[in-house]
């Protein structure tokens, strides 16, 4: 144990022999239970994150497994824009209940709260981090095969609060095909060695634009480096995905649940794989 030791363990990453890593873990609602919980990550910001967690809970729920949405992106909050959530979260004073979009995915983010989805988050990080643990230890999720949380940008506060408090089985890196992304992708996978949770694989999102007349697939921002940064970790590359117009404008629109695209079959099958169908 460090001399400096504040024996607060939730706000600590220190990895001392007085540690007991399961004594973090969060206890959420008696009535919660969840399959599995997987954090959709990246090192940096306006990779399409959020996109990707957002298409991986769609084709979770089409695949027949009750899906959940955890946005812990608190200063950024992206789901309920792409779902199409326009009504307020409600609650009592130990209770609040996620929003269910369309086709039935439950869904809970700071947006949902707030009575101005512009309305800026000026919260220390402290405070976003124990809001975003309350999402898990107070909201009535029910039962759910699969639990997909839209992780923030780096490895700071929350990040840091979600592998400690909640119960991740497992983690999906979004990356681009620039190579300074090598880099990025690097702390992602030290910080889950760090935090004892597996990486399912990389999700390569921008990698090409494919011409509408032939099909060709163009590289727009140069020769992609996924596949060697992938293989560099030791890690499979689970899909990539193009800039489509038409997926961006879905989820502009509210309409993500209506994409279709063969993009992330493959993460879907690592995030599913040993569920039951």
């Amino acid at each position: 144990m460090s001399e400096e030791c504040t024996h607060d363990c939730s706000s600590c990453s220190a990895n001392c022999a007085s540690r007991d890593p399961a004594s973090l873990l969060a206890a959420p609602r008696p009535d919660t239970h969840i399959g599995r919980v997987i954090a959709v990550v990246s090192g940096k910001g306006g990779v399409g994150k959020s996109m990707v967690t957002g298409m991986l809970s769609v084709l979770s729920q089409r695949a027949g497994y009750k899906t959940a949405v955890l946005d812990a992106d608190v200063t950024g909050p992206s789901v309920p824009r792409m779902f199409g959530l326009k009504e307020h979260a409600q609650g009592n004073d130990t209770t609040i209940y996620p929003v269910v979009t369309k086709t039935g995915i439950k869904t809970m983010s700071l947006n949902l709260l707030l009575e101005e989805e512009s309305t800026p988050v000026v919260w220390r990080g402290p405070v976003i981090a124990g809001a975003v643990k309350q999402f898990w230890t107070d909201v009535a999720w029910g039962d759910n095969d699969v639990m997909f949380i839209d992780m923030p940008p780096g490895t700071g506060d929350v990040p840091l609060t979600v592998f400690q408090s909640i119960p991740v089985d497992g983690i999906v890196i979004v990356t681009t095909p620039q190579e300074l992304v090598s880099m990025i992708v690097e702390k992602a996978v030290n910080m889950a060695g760090m935090m004892n949770i597996p990486v399912l694989g990389m999700v390569e999102n921008m990698a090409y634009v494919e011409c509408p007349d032939c099909g060709k697939h163009i590289p727009l921002f140069g020769e992609s480096h996924a596949k060697e940064t992938a293989e560099k970790h030791g890690l499979p590359l689970l899909g990539s995905l193009p800039v489509n117009g038409k997926l961006a404008a879905a989820c502009d629109a509210g309409l993500i649940e209506l994409f279709d695209g063969p993009w992330l079959d493959g993460a879907l099958q690592a995030v599913l794989r040993g569920l039951p169908k």
